[in-house]
């Protein structure tokens, strides 16, 4: 299997196959409709995607153009962050706690979380779904979510 640590994802098929197969598996319904792939997930879709790594300290390894603006990153900036820093310290533990419910269960529909962006700016993820990013061969490759609904504290 390719390591998803390294290169660029943005319109990776097996990396959009990875998200998009889980998701699907994971949650009962489509992340995207057919003839939507990973060029329109990347650049035109209307909602939230990110994915982070399985390091001891994730990194986001995708973000799409909805992510980029909702927390004003670069994708140079964002697929070196680490995953942890999209919330502030107070905030961590509940997002940690978040991702170990992932970890145990696949996904976690419904998620509310406090976030920020690189400006500062404060806000709500709303109604988030949290994924486990499993490979063919069950290997985990790491964490994604997904929300279109957010707003400024």
């Amino acid at each position: 299997m390719t390591s998803f640590d390294s290169g660029d994802l943005r319109t990776d098929s097996a990396f959009f196959d990875l998200l998009t197969g889980n998701y699907a598996r994971l949650v009962g319904r489509p992340l995207v409709s057919n003839g939507q792939g990973a060029a329109w997930l990347y650049n035109a879709a209307p909602f939230v995607v990110l994915a982070h790594n399985t390091d001891p300290d994730p990194h986001f390894i995708y973000a799409n153009n909805a992510a980029q603006a909702c927390f004003e990153y670069t994708w140079d900036e964002f697929t070196c962050l680490p995953s942890r820093l999209s919330a502030e310290a107070p905030d961590r533990t509940e997002r940690q706690r978040a991702l170990d419910e992932v970890t145990r269960n696949g996904f976690m529909a419904g998620y509310r979380g406090q976030r920020i962006a690189k400006s500062g700016r404060r806000f709500w993820i709303e109604d988030g779904i949290v994924w486990q990013l499993m490979d063919a061969d069950g290997i985990v490759r790491g964490q994604a979510a997904t929300f279109s609904s957010w707003k400024d504290l």
